[in-house]
């Protein structure tokens, strides 16, 4: 989503940073460039006037321009002040004295707020807590199946009564039947609605005094912009909010009013929705985006995403096959299926510190989901043999395997010549030469 930006923003970054000595004119030029690179990116007027007053004010010190790395040390006191904007530290859920706590989730209508539903409740049950989903969205007949649908593929239990009932009554029922099966959190999904429909606004209300909520969380599109942080606005003094969640933010907007909205409105941002997948859902870390907003990759969401996917044993076992050049195509094939299971390879790579710019320069067919659901056809029609030495793959074993897979025979022999480049890399890694040879591969 911050693609633009955060293209626009390096290049200030690497003209400030290749010069051994600022002046006042130089930060004023940059400065200029950053304010305008914010206001195409749609972010708040107001917001980013505000981020580069105080950058200025910051960045025009003596200590600053004398330093012995001035364009460095603007580059850092703009990181600094776009984390402060973007809010103060990550803020988690907060539970209620008792339990089942209450989650209530709002917004307009399709913001995605069902989906945002279900995933929240994966992430709860994954920090070893006990959710339930109740469908309170009952002027969409379809919410409620959707709801249910997603609560069975997950396995999480849902509420619901139908469409003859109120939201009140169904919020209210939910919360006994979370007693009742000893769940830890009873997360509410009402009905997307209008801030202006005073109605709708009512019901909401209502919804709010008979569960009692301990979040109050409102789901926000991360493409609508600037009416999204006034939607927020406007449902804040109405319901009073604990939290906002970001959805869409893997989408292709300017994602301006995705840096403004906590800031305008002074709700903190709890999570941001980074895919369709049920586990594309991550705490918002301010520090964190704006590290990949300026384009200094995210490691910490990387490690963390990678331990979800990854127990110590099977690091272990990958560092000893490294080591020791045993690395074969079964042990390709697993990491490749960990890392679809991180997420897109684009944002796997912008995570990386060095990486985020040439991910965006690869061609857009590079980061094709289907060409690695093709590579995994091409390794899944091998034997396991012939998995752990490719070299005995002779010209009748690649034809076999290309009829297996639905696959050309120059696809299975790129594939091979990857998979030999990416042995070198590992035996390179393995040797502590680091990341060279890295850019070939990726080519």
């Amino acid at each position: 989503m911050f693609d633009s930006l955060t293209d626009k923003l390096t290049g200030v970054f690497s003209r400030l940073t290749n010069r051994g000595r600022l002046t006042d004119k130089d930060v004023d030029e940059a400065l200029r460039e950053v304010r305008l690179a914010l206001l195409e990116a749609d972010v708040n007027l107001r917001v980013a006037r505000e981020l580069v007053d105080r950058v200025r004010g910051r960045a025009l010190d003596a200590q600053v321009l004398q330093s012995l790395s001035p364009g460095q040390q603007v580059v850092k006191v703009i990181y600094e002040e776009l984390t402060a904007i973007l809010g103060q530290g990550h803020q988690g859920l907060t539970p209620s004295p008792q339990a089942p706590s209450v989650i209530l989730l709002m917004g307009l209508q399709g913001s995605g707020k069902t989906t945002t539903a279900a995933k929240l409740a994966l992430y709860l049950r994954r920090q070893g807590l006990r959710p339930l989903l109740v469908a309170a969205d009952l002027r969409r007949p379809a919410a409620i199946e959707q709801l249910a649908t997603l609560g069975k593929q997950l396995d999480i239990p849902v509420y619901q009564e139908g469409t003859d009932s109120t939201a009140v009554q169904v919020a209210t029922h939910g919360l006994e039947r979370a007693r009742t099966l000893g769940s830890t959190w009873a997360i509410v999904d009402t009905g997307g609605r209008l801030h202006i429909d005073d109605d709708l606004m009512q019901e909401l209300e209502q919804v709010k005094a008979a569960t009692s909520p301990s979040e109050s969380l409102l789901v926000v599109d991360a493409m609508t912009g600037q009416d999204a942080v006034r939607a927020a606005q406007e449902f804040h003094q109405r319901i009073g909010l604990t939290g906002l969640i970001l959805s869409k933010l893997d989408g292709d907007a300017r994602g301006g009013a995705a840096l403004s909205i906590a800031h305008v409105t002074g709700v903190p941002v709890k999570f941001v929705g980074t895919g369709e997948r049920p586990e594309a859902l991550e705490p918002f870390h301010p520090d964190r985006m704006a590290s990949r907003i300026l384009g200094m990759g995210d490691v910490a969401t990387l490690v963390e995403r990678a331990q979800q996917e990854m127990d110590e044993k099977q690091a272990k076992e990958l560092e000893r096959k490294m080591r020791r050049a045993t690395f074969d195509m079964e042990d390709f094939l697993k990491q490749l299926q960990q890392l679809r299971r991180m997420g897109p390879l684009s944002q796997v790579l912008e995570m990386i510190p060095g990486l985020s710019s040439v991910a965006r320069k690869l061609p857009a067919d590079a980061m094709d989901e289907r060409r690695i659901k093709k590579v995994e056809a091409i390794i899944l029609s091998m034997t396991p043999q012939e998995r752990r030495h490719p070299d005995m793959l002779n010209g009748s074993r690649r034809r076999r395997i290309c009829r297996g897979s639905g696959t050309t025979p120059q696809e299975v022999n790129q594939l091979l010549n990857q998979f030999k480049q990416t042995q070198k890399l590992m035996q390179q890694m393995a040797s502590g030469k680091g990341l060279r040879g890295l850019g070939g591969l990726l080519r």
